[in-house]
């Protein structure tokens, strides 16, 4: 379940259990089959991640360079996040080969990983997480959910809860897609189909959920500031998109729920690796699972409680201090991550003293040090990958790409529908290289927001296609921080995977959810459903 690269599970067979061994063994390959099986194999061909990014931060310098030569910028109107006021801005492209430039990739270095945020968030969830693999509640926990719930109900309760997920952030990437895999283990199916259909639902359905995520009122609070400069009177509240966003999850997780058993799940094949030692579907827990699973219930209950009690009294310290509020900008929602890493902390030490298999102090902590150890070759692909973003962002030209494909758009003179389903496309084609989905908003929002209520469109659908446009190509985008986490996920059960591989899985999920959230997208606009209560 950790991010250690294990050393690869020994075959059935005298060869690796490899996805193209698999594959092969599986008959009537269709025209689709076999453009993703190409993509696979171009795909593993690429260099180790970490020479990929170096080679990008090459290349970004010299590009950086000659667009400076050229003199390359863009003007344009951006709102001020601190202020909410629209200021004209001009950004121009600036070179990493200059004085600046050079001074600083020097002085950066350091800054530029301690602040990437996937650092800091694995270090500390894996505190609570490694802790409880160790102690083997991850194991005894997934052997429950397999013999509780129905076996072909399995992949839609992952993808499921990967888009429940957003609502703590980025705890999905850590918990949910290693879980999938071991899951779709135990029940004797392909472990990296599950991986992909968590992952699935946790990257490609990222904005959508059934509760109020956080990245809810930083976007509502963005469109806002886009609303009034047309419209001062009028504002969204963060339930602008609630009805829009609870249809979409549960028509997007039915969707990736097929793509995975009708696609991905078929064109893998059989898992010709080493299966689960431990007990089937079949099979009952041990008397020391079940008292280890006990202790962590009510370990788990006591912590619940404690949160309750610092967060539901009036004034208790994870309300916000003025406000009250505890969604959206909140401690409680700062406090997340911290409060899941505590959750694994405190379920897995109670498991591994009721199962007998963490019996003191220092066998934790040798838990946690085993655990920080495998995450050494991450830990050094995330410094050269923070750079390389680093830098990219220093240049500007991914502004300065979002800016000129906006206005590209803006003079299209499309009809509103027409207009809609372009923006969605370019939001769509621009996270690919530009991840950040508060930074698109605060370029576009600006620019689309006042263009669509002029066309009759209200701001709320402007978010929707927002939305709809952010995340399906999150899978597949190797800019995404925690793309080669997946890669290292992967490896734990086929020693060859590699980038091609989890791209020729993902690219079904990311083609269907964008097709089929695109098309819900639109019925709604046609009916006139309200997108929400407000």
């Amino acid at each position: 379940m950790g991010l250690r690269q294990h050393p690869p599970a020994r075959p059935m067979s005298g060869k690796g259990p490899t996805v193209m061994n698999a594959k092969k063994a599986a008959s009537g390959a269709g025209a689709m089959q076999k453009m993703l099986d190409l993509i696979e194999r171009v795909g593993n061909k690429v260099p180790h991640p970490v020479v990929i990014f170096l080679a990008l931060t090459a290349l970004v310098m010299v590009m950086s360079h000659v667009l400076y030569m050229f003199g390359v910028s863009v003007t344009y109107d951006a709102l001020n996040l601190q202020t909410h006021a629209l200021e004209p801005t001009t950004v121009a492209v600036r070179s990493l080969l200059t004085g600046d430039g050079i001074r600083f990739i020097l002085t950066s270095m350091i800054r530029n990983f301690m602040t990437f945020g996937p650092v800091g968030i694995i270090l500390v969830a894996m505190i609570g997480v490694g802790l409880a693999e160790e102690a083997g509640l991850m194991k005894a926990l997934i052997h429950k959910m397999v013999m509780v719930a129905p076996s072909r109900a399995i992949t839609f309760i992952l993808v499921f809860a990967g888009a429940m997920s957003s609502i703590a952030t980025d705890a999905g990437y850590l918990v949910l897609i290693p879980l999938g895999a071991a899951a779709f283990l135990t029940l004797g199916r392909h472990p990296l189909a599950g991986l992909a259909a968590a992952y699935a639902g946790v990257a490609a359905v990222f904005t959508a959920n059934i509760l109020i995520a956080p990245l809810d009122g930083i976007l509502t609070e963005i469109t806002n500031d886009a609303i009034h400069l047309l419209d001062p009177t009028k504002s969204l509240d963060i339930t602008a998109n609630f009805y829009f966003s609870v249809v979409s999850t549960f028509v997007l997780a039915i969707a990736v729920t097929l793509v995975s058993e009708k696609v991905v799940e078929p064109r893998l094949g059989p898992y010709h690796g080493e299966m689960d030692a431990g007990p089937g579907k079949s099979a009952g827990l041990t008397t020391a699972e079940q008292k280890g699973l006990r202790y962590a219930f009510w370990a788990t209950m006591a912590l619940l409680i404690a949160v309750a009690l610092l967060t539901l009294p009036s004034g208790a310290p994870l309300r916000h201090a003025e406000t009250g509020a505890l969604i959206g900008n909140s401690p409680l929602m700062d406090s997340l991550i911290v409060l899941i890493m505590l959750a694994f902390l405190v379920s897995g030490a109670a498991y591994g003293i009721g199962a007998g298999t963490m019996t003191s102090l220092v066998a934790g902590i040798n838990a946690i040090v085993k655990t920080f150890a495998g995450l050494a070759g991450l830990l050094f692909l995330f410094l050269v990958m923070s750079q390389f973003i680093a830098y990219f962002n220093y240049s500007n030209m991914a502004t300065i790409t979002a800016v000129n494909m906006a206005d590209w758009l803006k003079s299209a003179n499309f009809p509103a529908l027409a207009l809609l389903v372009g923006f969605v496309i370019v939001i769509f084609l621009l996270d690919i290289i530009l991840t950040g989905g508060i930074p698109k908003w605060a370029i576009f929002a600006p620019i689309f927001v006042p263009l669509f209520m002029q066309l009759g469109v209200g701001p709320e659908l402007v978010l929707a296609a927002y939305r709809v446009g952010d995340a399906p190509v999150n899978p597949l985008t190797p800019m995404m921080p925690y793309f080669p986490m997946i890669v290292v996920f992967a490896q734990k059960y086929d020693k060859n995977a590699g980038v091609g591989t989890i791209v020729s899985l993902m690219l079904p999920f990311t083609a269907v959810v964008f097709v089929a959230w695109t098309l819900l997208l639109v019925g709604w606009f046609l009916l006139g459903i309200p997108l929400g209560p407000s």
